[in-house]
């Protein structure tokens, strides 16, 4: 294993290639299937379910919900 750092693209090509290689191409389409980037924008859209809420609202309101349910 080198020390030199190779262009991302190259990691990833190589990547591909072994999982083709020990997977199959169906199970390796599958498995990168997984981390697309998928489409909008996660931040706003966290925003807009968690609202305004504190930190200690959240912690507040998980605590509940394990509460309720031992």
């Amino acid at each position: 294993m080198s020390g030199a750092i190779r262009p991302l693209s190259e990691i990833n090509q190589q990547a591909t290639a072994i999982l083709a290689r020990e997977m199959g191409i169906a199970d390796a389409l599958r498995f990168l299937s997984q981390f697309g980037s998928g489409s909008g924008d996660y931040t706003s859209e966290r925003d807009q379910w968690l609202g305004n809420l504190s930190l200690e609202q959240i912690t507040s309101e998980i605590k509940t919900k394990r509460d309720r349910r031992a």
